[in-house]
């Protein structure tokens, strides 16, 4: 009988990109829900993480949104990039071995 990968610690690298893209972007989604109930400067602590994780990957966002582009829409701006990046990386991590088949009848 054929010795199967351990599920996780076989494919760690696709993982932790795909749970890292997923938690961007969520949290993403997530602020921008909550800016409209919350105060910036809130002491809320939901919100608080929800700035802390995400203010980086707004900045680096900006960088390649359209300046007609308001604030506010950053974080939904931030949400669509991190699907679509984890969107891409997994499939193509997937093409090239890096992550688990999802059936024995897929090749290796």
């Amino acid at each position: 009988m054929e010795s199967q990968p351990h599920f996780i610690l076989s494919f760690l690298p696709f993982w932790l990109v795909v749970y890292g893209f997923a938690v961007l972007a969520w949290t993403s989604l997530g602020r921008f829900v909550l800016q409209a109930m919350v105060a910036p400067d809130s002491r809320n602590y939901i919100w608080r993480f929800s700035c802390v994780l995400t203010d980086w990957w707004i900045v680096a966002v900006r960088f390649v949104t359209p300046l007609y582009v308001a604030p506010i829409f950053l974080p939904l701006v931030a949400a669509f990039w991190a699907f679509a990046l984890r969107y891409v990386l997994s499939l193509s991590m997937f093409a090239m071995g890096l992550a688990p088949r999802l059936s024995t009848l897929q090749p290796q």
